[in-house]
């Protein structure tokens, strides 16, 4: 038998994933994307989801500032 003395390895430290954009009231342009971000969340396609986000940060940025 072996006497290799084994210990664990240090924890991993995840960040929580970063709050989605909100979208700005009564603009068409944001609750469209909005629209798509949860028909891709609802199919599990969470790299649309991701690339919407950034969308309507884009969007917000632009049009919203």
């Amino acid at each position: 038998m072996d006497d290799t003395k084994t210990t664990m390895a240090t924890p991993v430290h995840r960040m929580d994933p970063p709050e989605p954009p909100k979208p700005h009231q009564g603009c068409d342009v944001c609750e469209a994307l909005v629209g798509e971000r949860v028909d891709a969340a609802r199919l599990g396609d969470w790299s649309r989801v991701v690339d919407v986000n950034v969308e309507i940060g884009r969007h917000r940025a632009v049009r919203h500032a």
